[in-house]
């Protein structure tokens, strides 16, 4: 560089050079050195500055080195100053260290580029740079609300007005069909005449109101809150709810749509505020009456004024009218011939409806539509005219069944089902069989109840339900004389009747899978020995004498008074000898028993309360319907495996299949060779005990039978490999749904599950058969271990040998083993295999308490084994029986 060009060193301490000196982040440049570097007392501007002699330049290196000295760091922190000039842009930042700033012209860094949306937002950092701005915020919340609006604007411009009259025109038929795809009934929404406001009585208008909606006349027609919370249990898979105003149920119920979806719910709020801007209220209060559904088939008031009194709507009195307000709640649980499922029986929805009707009325005086003076004079409870059906034969309660269990799986109400219709559903009903039932149920009514000569033969009913084994589908039932004969309760489908002995090969199942106390877990063998006297003591699993209720050992009451002495469970199940089975019960533990049943399909709802921690639980006070026993019976025949029964196979809606209609799922019950056992040892009863009545029927077939306290009810469930078959007999009151002896029914002092049900079940089998080459069972391998031994026989006991041990020899008898000895019930040590040991389980000693039953299948007084269970203990008074009709169905 030429000398001329150079510029001598100038004082530290002011200048553009010295404002560039005085950044932190300045950089070395491209100058041999900057000015001030040298620490000269004055600048090139006369800005005094430190002091200190001038330095030469040195090149380029110690300019670079000064530098980092004056600024303290170079190009590293460029940032800090922003370029050469030192203050981002083209005026440079201040002078050198405590000079006044500089005027250099640096080269300032390029300004970022502006975005639409500043966010994350520049020129913050760490958590800053994710807040947004006000400015944001408002733009945002704008912005959403905005599009609310267009939105709504355009939804409600979009729907329409519904009437009453379009929705009786486009409403279809449910139609269900065959197994074989055949149809089998159409039901569903077309009875309906829309009648004038003027027509529809005040008395109704005014209950509906009270009960409904009371702020109808005063509202906009929607609740905000209503459909926020339906949306949000939407959201969670919850179920949902309906529209809260009347304006919004009559928008439903003309939205034949029952899909449950967040755009339908939305479309339901513009037609309801559409609806409330262009209808009067009582145009809507109209249709909204018409279009309802209030059971019994019927859609509409004038429908259901007909259907219930057989009057026209205007001539409804007032009692009437608030029944029909009543039912409005819901059909299915509030119309009192009963309705679809669990809690829904005849009897527990006249209850419902009495209760709702009393508080409608005051309702009415609550919210000032009916003065106090009226109310008193308002009369009773109405009477409703007998209901009729288009439905003959068992085609009402196949089509209940699915119904059903359709809605379940379309997760729909049965209202919103027969409502929406439309929809084609296919059963597993087989006709044929179906019909070979009710044949057989026929000819043993014929040949067995004369009700015009026999008062005993009134109010006896059948029900009976038959499974497949390998895939639990429901091909038959009988329900009833017909909904066309006034019989609408399902008796296959019941809930209140005591199943009885039929209970029995559960609980030794139950051994065989958990085995008991003594055996320290381990199956106990079908051939083991429990003594089998009647009045016979049951003992906790401490050995000691279970107290009955009035303080006194419970002795356990057989049907009769033999003295079978220490028996096979075998035999016991063969004769159906009731202490057996109640000391197994104890020993196996009953909590293990319930997991054995709910493992085989029975509903734990269905269990008796009463006793479900008490000795009779063991002998069948629990009442699973004739369904649920098929199909638990059906896990033996398919040697431990489990399918929930099913009655509906898919559902088509405007041709398009419906998910969640796939078979269930295979599930293990019990050990395979559990169930083969339990098999065998029911073979036995049919060959050789009570139910030897079918003994002959010509292929294969295990069963049991099954008789209650008082004769109140009787059972027999059996199968073959390819189908199992519930049969019942019981006597109901009527008008109370109350279980009635059958004691000299049919001109016989008692019926017993060996007699009655099981002709049915031969009948009924014999034809369901035909054509099917029947598999054998499979062969029972040995299991578990055999405990007990006989006593001596002494004055306590009678004979106290198994008077079969040697007629009917068991192909499954194991060879005694050793084992240690053990303590028994008298508190004697001797091995379980003594023959001396001459326990006999108190039959003689602690008192005189019978427990106050007869056949062991009593829900009686049987007290609380107190830890067998390890759940507490109970009185065990009362049956527990619950609700009579309408149970939950497969």
């Amino acid at each position: 560089m030429s000398e001329h060009r150079r510029k001598p060193p100038q004082p530290q301490g002011g200048g553009r050079a010295a404002a560039r000196r005085g950044q932190s982040g300045s950089s070395s440049g491209r100058r041999a050195a900057p000015r001030g570097a040298t620490g000269s007392p004055s600048d090139a501007y006369g800005y005094g500055g430190g002091g200190g002699e001038e330095r030469p330049y040195g090149g380029r290196a110690e300019a670079r080195r000064a530098a980092q000295r004056a600024g303290g760091g170079g190009r590293r922190r460029a940032a800090d100053g922003g370029g050469r000039g030192g203050g981002g842009g083209r005026r440079g930042g201040p002078g050198g260290p405590g000079g006044p700033p500089g005027r250099g012209r640096g080269r300032g860094s390029v300004p970022p580029k502006k975005r639409f949306i500043d966010y994350p937002r520049a020129g913050k950092y760490g958590a800053a740079r994710w807040v947004p701005s006000w400015r944001m915020v408002t733009g945002l919340f704008v912005a959403f609300f905005g599009g609310l609006l267009v939105a709504a604007g355009i939804g409600y411009a979009m729907v329409g007005v519904p009437t009453a009259a379009n929705a009786a025109a486009t409403a279809q038929n449910n139609v269900f069909y065959w197994s074989d795809e055949t149809q089998m009934a159409a039901t569903g929404g077309t009875n309906r005449q829309i009648v004038e406001i003027a027509d529809i009585p005040k008395e109704l208008k005014d209950a509906v109101v009270a009960a409904e909606n009371a702020s109808f006349y005063t509202d906009k027609g929607v609740d905000p809150m209503g459909i926020a919370r339906a949306l949000f249990n939407m959201a969670r898979g919850e179920e949902t709810q309906g529209g809260s105003t009347i304006t919004q149920q009559y928008v439903k119920n003309t939205y034949l749509t029952q899909d449950q979806t967040v755009t339908r719910k939305f479309k339901e709020l513009f037609i309801s505020i559409k609806v409330g801007s262009q209808m009067t209220k009582d145009e809507i209060l109209a249709n909204y009456l018409n279009t309802a559904f209030y059971g019994r088939d019927s859609y509409g008031v004038q429908a259901a004024a007909q259907a219930y009194f057989g009057e026209d709507a205007e001539d409804l009195t007032t009692e009437q009218c608030v029944f029909l307000a009543s039912v409005l709640k819901g059909p299915n649980f509030f119309n009192p011939d009963g309705g679809i499922g669990a809690g829904a029986s005849a009897k527990e929805n006249t209850e419902r409806a009495k209760k709702r009707w009393k508080w409608i009325l005051g309702r009415e005086v609550e919210v000032g539509r009916m003065k106090p003076a009226e109310r008193k004079k308002v009369g009773e409870f109405p009477e409703l005219k007998k209901q009729t059906s288009k439905l003959s034969g068992q085609t009402g309660y196949l089509v209940d069944i699915a119904k059903e269990y359709a809605a379940k799986k379309l997760r729909l109400t049965p209202e919103e089902l027969d409502r929406g219709g439309g929809y084609r559903i296919y059963t597993t009903f087989d006709k044929k069989k179906v019909n070979q039932l009710e044949a057989a149920v026929k000819k043993t009514q014929k040949s067995f109840l004369k009700p015009n000569e026999r008062a005993k033969d009134k109010y006896v009913q059948f029900g009976a339900a038959s499974v497949d084994p390998e895939s639990g589908a429901i091909v038959a039932l009988y329900g009833g004389d017909g909904y066309d004969k006034g019989h609408y309760s399902n008796n296959a489908n019941t809930t209140g009747v005591p199943v009885g002995s039929t209970w029995k090969p559960i609980v030794l199942a139950s051994a065989m899978e958990y085995g008991t106390y003594q055996t320290e877990g381990e199956p106990l063998s079908p051939m083991a020995r429990y003594n089998g006297n009647d009045l016979l003591v049951i003992k906790d699993q401490n050995g000691d004498p279970i107290m009955g209720s009035n303080g006194k050992p419970f002795r356990q009451k057989n049907e009769g008074t033999t003295p079978w002495g220490m028996v096979t469970l075998r035999k016991a199940m063969e004769q159906s000898i009731n202490s057996p089975f109640a000391q197994l019960g104890v020993d196996v533990g009953l909590s293990n028993t319930r997991k054995t049943a709910e493992a085989m399909g029975i509903l734990p709802e269905s269990f008796d309360k009463a006793n479900l921690r008490n000795v009779s639980f063991s002998l069948g006070t629990s009442t699973p319907s004739a369904i649920r026993m098929a199909d638990a019976y059906a896990t033996f025949a398919a040697s431990g495996k489990h399918y929930e029964p099913y009655s509906v196979t898919k559902v088509i809606k405007d041709g398009v299949p419906q998910k969640d209609f796939d078979p269930p799922k295979q599930e293990n019950a019990m050990d395979e060779n559990v169930a083969n056992n339990v098999t065998d040892v029911l073979e036995n009863v049919v060959q050789n005990g009570t139910g030897k009545k079918i003994a002959d029927i010509g292929f294969p077939v295990a069963g049991k039978t099954g008789t209650t306290d008082k004769n109140k009810s009787a059972w027999f469930v059996g199968y073959t490999r390819e189908l199992s078959t519930a049969v019942t007999l019981f006597r109901t009151e009527p008008d109370k749904g109350k279980l009635l002896s059958m004691n000299g029914t049919g001109g016989v002092e008692s019926i017993h599950g060996g007699d009655i049900p099981a002709q049915v079940w031969k009948d009924y089998m014999a034809e369901a058969m035909k054509g099917v080459n029947p598999k054998p069972f499979p062969e029972a391998e040995k299991i578990g271990e055999i405990i007990g031994a006989s006593p001596s026989p002494s004055a306590s006991t009678s004979p106290t040998e198994d008077p079969s041990a040697s007629a009917t020899p068991s192909p499954s008898v194991t060879a005694p083993r050793p084992s240690p000895s053990k303590t028994n019930g008298n508190g004697n040590n001797c091995s379980i295999w003594d023959p001396t040991c001459t326990d006999t389980g108190g039959t003689t000693d602690g008192g005189t308490d019978s427990g106050g039953t007869t056949d062991g299948s009593t829900g009686g007084t049987s007290p609380s084994p107190s830890t067998s269970d390890g759940s507490g203990g109970s009185n065990g008074n009362g049956n527990g029986n619950g609700g009579f009709f309408g149970g939950p169905a497969g």
